[in-house]
């Protein structure tokens, strides 16, 4: 970095470490230097998973400085109704239509109302919201809020074949709650203090038992190997719904922990059970919250381990753990043996940590009231996060050779601004060149895509990814899945091509040849232990916020920059009218080292939003109709975007644009423009990072060409292009340079840049 772009960084950096005491285990974990025998990926030993429950990641981290949130400079448009009812109007995805239920219980806002910024004639909406503090009597991170729906049915019909604008209509006014750093501090601290992913998502659009099949298989029995036996062995389709099968039967396709035991590669899950192991309960039958494993192993639903006894390693590994509630407390005992039992919860994890037999891989799962699954509080999970850390640092040459995942299984039914991408239904939704036919479900409604699903929180913590990076290449469950296929070279055939195009290996968010030694400060979490009435299974009531608890305005982010490791994407979009066929035509182009689904929307409202994958090395093309005027835009990961609008007719003009990156130092594009109309074209090439523009003369079949240095934004662009003669000529080219190096997140994300657009 030169010494005038280090300078400004400092300055950009506005907030940095989260302030607060450090706890020993945290203090410990940052000062631990990584094994780096190898500097390749070969020194991590031990990959342990801890997977919560049901946040979105605008919930959790949508206000934090560096991230893809609030103020994304990027988010989509949808397609608004008009007050009236007569059609719709363009308007931020952040202004979700409220539906008539919503108002009647005294919801929804005018878009325009306050700093909203939406359009005036726009039916009611309900932006993400903050339950005031005032309003009530704990700390929001401590509070029972309540949950939504997340069945299939629901969040797909919320996301609305991608149009992305019935949630809060479909799922009710929690689905657009969020929290900010006062209330969740110590997840937020993780993040400064490791690195964050902003563009994981979950597996499935749909619930918790799918997606955390996922994470254990792969798929939900998406395959064409099982015949007609189905899933269950009687016939069933995909997994798309908790529990059994249909057939009341258990699952019958392959797991992930089978091809780790089939390789020798050690593994096991720690949970706590309560009452029965298989059905009914599976580990969850007594009903305190704080014991048993929430039904959330997800290989006990099926048939290879419900069969199975001691001895075999699939019961021993998978179908064990600690049985807390026969240890619980008599009712007056003092606070300390509440907590002594709490914490027994960790009895086997810390056992195996201090002798050193942790396995390989492992999988933790928590008590429904440590899992953050709505209505529990997300600060208790916040302690259960923190006693696992306690436990891998407590022996830290186990520590220095572990790489912690904490992860989300889905987003329960609530709201995240970031459209996921998806593989196409037909040939009228897009197109891939990666197999997709299994991505597909017609067995379940409405007919869809299984995934991916919502961005949810990822925190990667491990002596390989400190320093507070933010990692933005696309992950879902899978991506863990591969992060352990790349350690210990074994292989899941049950994960889809499309899967594996679309979704990363995990390996892009750590330094193994140089691993980042930063220090930061974390707050205590010893203040979010369950009181002891709750742990003894006292009753405590879900707060419900009425229209006059919440604080209306969108969010903003902390001002502040992250610092941004490298992704494996180089994107290109080509658009071209053809007058006398009155269509536009996009060209996509993929030549980074990752697959990649760019989204087209349109500006008219009768449009489908399309997906096209684009494995590396190769391209699609695809075609809209219009009458006079054009208006599509294009969207893919880390940022990237494009936007055509213009028209045709004697005056329209006409312009053929060709980019190319430079990965110097921090970057720079370059735009080949050429005049393919008939008439001249005054060009105005106008950067919205600094209001600066320049502006050429182009008569029909000159060509210009102009590059766009980026060194002060750190590889960051937005540039429009405007045709004098056109008034309705407009087209955009905004993302990020890849260089091949770590970076800095998007000025424009946390308010310290305006873009003049």
């Amino acid at each position: 970095m030169k010494n005038t772009d280090r300078r400004e960084f400092l300055q950009l950096l506005g907030m940095g470490a989260a302030a607060g005491a450090l706890p020993a285990g945290i203090a410990q974990a940052l000062a631990i230097p990584a094994n780096n025998r190898t500097r390749s990926i070969r020194d991590v030993e031990h990959i342990v998973v801890l997977m919560q429950e049901n946040r979105p990641f605008d919930h959790h981290f949508g206000t934090l400085h560096g991230l893809r949130g609030f103020n994304d400079p990027r988010a989509v448009n949808i397609h608004l109704p008009l007050q009236n009812g007569s059609g719709t109007v363009p308007a931020s995805v952040f202004l979700q239509p409220a539906g008539a239920k919503n108002v009647a219980a005294g919801f929804g806002v005018p878009p325009d109302q306050g700093s909203l910024g939406g359009p005036a004639n726009g039916a009611l909406v309900i932006p993400p919201f903050r339950v005031d503090p005032a309003a009530i009597p704990k700390d929001i991170g401590l509070t029972y809020f309540p949950g939504t729906s997340h069945s299939w049915g629901n969040t797909h019909r919320a996301w609305n074949q991608g149009q992305h604008d019935s949630w809060a209509s479909v799922n009710g006014p929690a689905t657009m709650s969020y929290m900010t750093r006062a209330d969740i501090p110590y997840h937020c601290a993780l993040a400064d203090a490791f690195t964050v992913g902003d563009a994981y998502h979950c597996s499935v659009l749909g619930p918790t038992n799918p997606n955390r099949t996922y994470m254990w298989s792969g798929c939900i029995g998406n395959l064409d190997n099982l015949g007609a036996g189905g899933t269950d062995g009687h016939g069933a389709g995909p997994m798309t719904f908790n529990g059994l099968s249909h057939n009341g039967a258990f699952w019958t396709f392959s797991t992930f922990p089978e091809v780790l035991q089939n390789a020798g590669v050690s593994w096991k899950i720690y949970q706590d059970l309560a009452g029965q192991t298989f059905a009914p309960d599976f580990g969850d039958g007594t009903g305190n919250a704080f014991a048993g494993n929430f039904g959330d192993n997800s290989v006990l639903y099926f048939n290879q381990y419900s069969t199975s006894s001691p001895g075999n390693p699939l019961f021993d590994n998978g179908c064990t753990g600690t049985q807390i509630i026969n240890t619980i407390p008599a009712a007056g005992a003092p606070a300390a043996a509440w907590k002594a039992w709490q914490e027994s919860l960790f009895d086997q994890l810390g056992s195996d940590v201090r002798n050193g037999k942790l396995p390989q891989v492992s999988w933790i799962v928590a008590p429904a009231g440590y899992s953050e699954h709505p209505d529990f509080p997300v600060d208790y999970g916040a302690w259960y996060i923190s006693k696992v850390m306690d436990i891998l640092v407590s022996n830290p040459e186990v520590f220095s050779k572990t790489v912690l995942i904490v992860n989300y299984d889905e987003a329960d039914g609530s709201f995240d601004h970031v459209t996921p991408p998806f593989a196409p239904l037909s040939a009228d939704f897009g197109a891939s060149t990666a197999d997709a036919h299994n991505e597909i479900v017609t067995s379940d409604q409405p007919a869809g895509p299984i995934g991916l699903g919502l961005r949810v929180p990822l925190l990667v913590i491990s002596p390989w990814s400190k320093g507070g990076y933010v990692t933005s290449q696309v992950f879902d469950h899978t991506s863990v899945i591969q992060f352990i296929e790349k350690r210990f070279g074994v292989f899941e055939s049950n994960i889809s091509p499309w899967r594996r195009a679309v979704a990363g290996d995990l390996t892009s968010v750590f330094n193994f040849a140089n691993p980042n030694e930063d220090r930061v400060h974390l707050p205590s979490t010893d203040a979010f232990l369950p009181p002891v009435n709750e742990l003894a299974g006292a009753s405590v009531p879900t707060f419900i916020p009425t229209p006059s608890q919440i604080l209306i305005g969108l969010p903003k982010q902390e001002k502040g920059l992250r610092p941004a490791r490298a992704v494996p994407y180089e994107l290109f979009v080509n658009g071209h009218v053809n007058a006398s066929r009155s269509t536009f035509e996009l060209e996509f182009i993929n030549k980074g080292r990752q697959g990649a689904v760019f989204q087209v929307r349109s500006g008219n409202a009768a449009d489908a939003v399309r997906a096209y994958t684009v494995e590396h090395g190769k391209q699609l093309d695809g075609t809209w109709q219009f009458s006079s005027t054009y208006d599509l835009s294009v969207y893919g990961p880390n940022g990237f975007a494009r936007y055509y609008k213009g028209s045709v007719g004697q005056f329209a003009g006409m312009l053929d644009v060709r980019t190319h990156y430079n990965k110097d130092d921090h970057g720079s594009i370059v735009l080949h423009i050429r005049n393919v109309g008939t008439r001249k074209a005054t060009v105005v090439v106008h950067d919205a990072y600094t209001g600066d523009h320049e502006l050429r003369l182009l008569m029909p079949g000159q060509s210009l060409e102009t590059e766009q240095r980026r060194e002060r934004f750190f590889g960051w662009y937005d540039l429009i292009l405007k045709i004098t003669e056109d008034a309705a000529f407009q087209w955009r080219f905004a993302g990020h340079v890849e260089t091949g190096r770590d970076s800095f997140s998007d000025p424009a994300l946390s308010g310290l840049v305006t873009l003049e657009t």
